[in-house]
């Protein structure tokens, strides 16, 4: 990044509900000196979120308001060049996300999101990643409960294990919460464009260079009983397995072989069965327009769930790691994770990008990638917990 931005970091899409609620984090927790701004298409919803924050900061009262919409090349490339980090929360991204991208791109800005959406991911990086690595910008999706503590948490877990030896990790979630409007949405999008999902995945295959000196894998896991956890694992096909693995090839610390797998944790088989029949039949509704728009009618944008019903929302990720005759289970845990825990973790990984010292890096990165430690140190101050549960050396076999 060149020449001096007038903004550390602008969050853009701030009158969403996550987006208010990362404004929220920020007025809070941003150090005084930081010079930030919040984005977004309509200058009195802008204008609202800014009293909330001055509410809670009276310094915020004159906070900037940059108006700018994601039809309006002009006004997005006006954010990226005056922000030295942007977050975005203008989801789902496929549909709104690539003009911002771009211009982040070209004018060497960092960029934030908390996408979830694996075709999103994989055009950005066929469109842009050249780009910004050109610019030096760099471009970090899913910096939220997609795909933070799974990220997060394996590269936590692979640390506890002695080095340059092969290492498999098996990520367990369990998750209790209520989810927005855009959540909904998002969801409801990418289960309609399964298809193009699988086209941006090849089109990336083709394109990114893979280690040529180590493997590295995320492979499918399978539906299993395990006693010892006392939980049904149920594979996940989500984008964290993919962020984990391009975290993996990217760092040489993950050793000369490495593989994950990802599951949620469900306790009783019949809640398994019947959440398969519910998403299956969910995937055949949004397949066909009439249903698809139906159901995208049943939440409106800007809704979510209510502070009370946040409060008593929580996540746990348990991850169990092999390797070099040791083996280690950890933990990773939180409150709500979709909401009042993805804005802190944005909240936290704009401020990490904007004014931690960090590696030299440029392109399309995975949260660990772009911040590794520095990040786990602040979300670690910020209130997330990484605990090792369990460690132990096991008996090489006859």
């Amino acid at each position: 990044m060149t020449g001096e931005r007038t903004y550390d970091v602008v969050l853009f899409g701030a009158t969403g509900f996550t987006g208010g609620l990362t404004a929220e984090y920020l007025a809070r927790h941003a150090p005084a000196e930081l010079r930030w701004a919040l984005a977004g298409r309509n200058p009195q919803r802008l204008a609202a979120v800014r009293d909330r924050l001055a509410a809670i900061e009276p310094r915020l009262a004159d906070l900037p308001l940059l108006t700018a919409d994601v039809t309006d090349a002009d006004s997005l490339r006006a954010v990226a060049e005056s922000a030295r980090v942007v977050a975005s929360t203008v989801g789902p991204y496929v549909h709104h996300g690539e003009p911002l991208v771009a211009a982040c791109a070209r004018s060497g800005t960092d960029y934030l999101d908390i996408t979830g959406e694996p075709e999103f991911v994989d055009s950005m990086y066929v469109r842009h990643h050249a780009e910004a690595t050109r610019t030096g910008a760099r471009l970090v999706h899913a910096c939220g409960f997609d795909s933070i503590p799974h990220d997060l948490g394996v590269w936590f877990t692979v640390k506890q294990l002695p080095a340059d030896v092969p290492i498999t990790v098996d990520g367990y979630v369990r998750a209790g919460g209520r989810f927005s409007a855009g959540t909904y949405h998002s969801a409801l999008t990418a289960f309609s464009r399964t298809g193009q999902a699988s086209q941006a995945a090849r089109d990336r295959r083709a394109v990114e260079p893979r280690p040529t000196d180590r493997r590295v894998r995320a492979v499918p896991g399978r539906l299993a009983r395990s006693a010892e956890l006392g939980i049904w694992t149920v594979p996940l096909p989500t984008i964290d397995p993919q962020v984990v693995r391009r975290s993996a090839a990217a760092r040489p610390e993950y050793g000369p072989d490495f593989r994950y797998r990802h599951f949620a944790a469900v306790k009783r088989l019949p809640t398994v069965l019947a959440g398969a029949a519910g998403l299956g039949a969910l995937i055949g509704l949004v397949k066909l327009p009439p249903s698809r728009r139906w159901l995208l009618g049943r939440l409106a944008s800007g809704q979510g769930p209510t502070a009370e019903q946040r409060a008593s929302s929580w996540f746990r990720v348990r991850f169990v790691g092999t390797g070099g005759g040791q083996r280690v289970v950890t933990e990773v845990a939180g409150g709500d994770p979709g909401y009042d825990e993805t804005a802190k973790m944005l909240a936290e990984s704009a401020l990490c990008l904007a004014l931690d010292e960090l590696p030299p890096t440029a392109g399309q990165l995975t949260p660990v990638a772009a911040m590794g430690d520095a990040l786990f140190d602040r979300l670690v101050r910020a209130g997330l917990t990484f605990r090792v549960l369990k460690q132990e050396t096991r008996e090489p076999s006859a």
